[in-house]
C-alpha cells in the first residue's frame, strides 16, 4: 500500500468517526435537553443579584425559577425596590402579593457603660475566638462580647458596632439574610418581622438579683411583664420571658411598663427601642472598669 493510500484511508477514517462522534451528539441534545423558559433571564434581570437568601431561595437565579413556576410571591424579595417587585409582577402576570419584612435584632442591651468585664481579652478580636478563652472575659455568660463578627460577615453595610461595643442594625439596609444569626456564638441574633414591636433584648437565663452585679440591663425573671399583658401572650420558660408572636394583636407597651431593668422592650418606629417607666435610667456615658 502507497503512501497516498494510506493517507486516503487515514482521512476517510477520521471524517467517519468524526460524523459518528457528531451524530452522537446531535442524539444526546436531543435526548438530553431540558427546556429552560426565557423568562427567568428576563426576570432575573428585574432582582437586585444580591443572592442573600432573605427571600427563601439560595440565590437570585433560583428565585427568579420559582417566581416562573409559582412557588414565590414577588415581595417575597425584601431586599427589591416597590417598584422592581411591580414590574416583575406585571411581566408575570402575577400578584405582586405582600410579604412580611423581616429583619435582624440583637437580644442584648448590656454595653460596656452598663455590664462589666471580668477579664480583659488579648487575642484574635472576634467574638468566636474570644468565646474559646473563659467565655471572652464578660461578666454575663450570655452577653454580646462587641467584637463586630456580625459587622464583618454582614454583606449590607447593616450593622456597626456602637460606642458601647453593641452591634447596632440599621432595619432599612438589614434584608434578613441570616449571617449575623449564624457567625454569633452567643445566639444573640433573631430574625423577626418588623412589625414585632415587643421584644425581650436579653438572654440571661439566671433568676433573681444576683445577675444585676454583673449588667444593669438583664432580666432577673421577675414576670412582671407576663403578669401585665394578655393571657398566653408571654410565657416564662428557663426564667426568661418568651413572646407568643402568633398572638402578636396582644401586644403593647404595657408589658414593658413595670420592668425594673428594662430588658423587654417596646419599638417605637420613631424614636426606637423604648424601656418602661419603671426601669433604671442609663446616665453613665463611660465603659465601666475592667474586674
Amino acid at each position: 500500500m502507497d503512501e497516498l493510500t494510506s493517507n486516503v484511508i487515514a482521512i476517510g477514517f477520521m471524517a467517519g468517526l468524526g460524523l459518528i462522534l457528531a451524530s452522537i451528539l446531535v442524539l444526546a441534545n436531543k435526548r438530553l435537553f431540558v427546556y429552560e423558559d426565557p423568562r427567568i433571564d428576563d426576570v432575573e434581570g428585574l432582582l437586585p443579584a444580591a443572592n442573600c437568601g432573605a427571600c427563601g431561595s439560595p440565590g437570585c437565579r433560583p428565585f427568579a425559577e420559582g417566581l416562573i413556576d409559582g412557588t414565590f410571591e414577588p415581595s417575597q424579595c425584601t431586599v427589591n425596590a416597590k417598584e422592581s417587585i411591580q414590574n416583575i409582577a406585571n411581566y408575570l402576570g402575577v400578584d405582586a402579593g405582600e410579604a412580611n419584612r423581616r429583619v435582624a435584632r440583637l437580644a442584648c442591651a448590656g454595653g460596656k457603660h452598663v455590664a462589666l468585664i471580668r477579664a480583659s481579652y488579648e487575642g484574635l478580636s472576634s467574638c468566636r475566638g474570644a468565646v474559646l478563652v473563659s467565655g471572652g472575659g464578660k461578666g454575663c455568660a450570655w452577653g454580646c462580647l462587641g467584637m463586630g463578627d456580625c459587622s464583618v460577615v454582614c454583606d449590607f453595610d447593616a450593622i456597626t458596632i456602637n460606642e458601647h461595643g453593641l452591634p447596632i442594625v440599621d432595619e432599612e439596609k438589614c434584608t434578613a439574610c441570616g449571617d449575623c444569626v449564624d457567625v454569633c456564638p452567643k445566639d444573640l441574633f433573631e430574625l423577626h418581622s418588623i412589625e414585632h414591636q415587643l421584644f425581650v433584648a436579653c438572654k440571661n437565663l439566671e433568676k433573681g438579683d444576683e445577675p444585676r452585679t454583673e449588667c444593669d440591663v438583664v432580666c432577673t425573671a421577675c414576670e412582671r411583664c407576663v403578669v401585665d399583658s394578655p393571657e398566653g401572650l408571654i410565657t416564662m420558660k428557663n426564667n426568661l420571658p418568651v413572646i407568643n408572636y402568633d398572638e402578636n394583636s396582644l401586644a403593647s407597651p404595657v408589658a414593658v411598663e413595670r420592668c425594673p431593668a428594662g430588658a423587654i422592650v417596646w419599638l417605637d418606629n420613631k424614636s426606637g427601642y423604648r424601656t418602661g417607666k419603671a426601669s433604671k435610667k442609663i446616665i453613665r456615658k463611660e465603659s465601666l472598669p475592667i474586674g
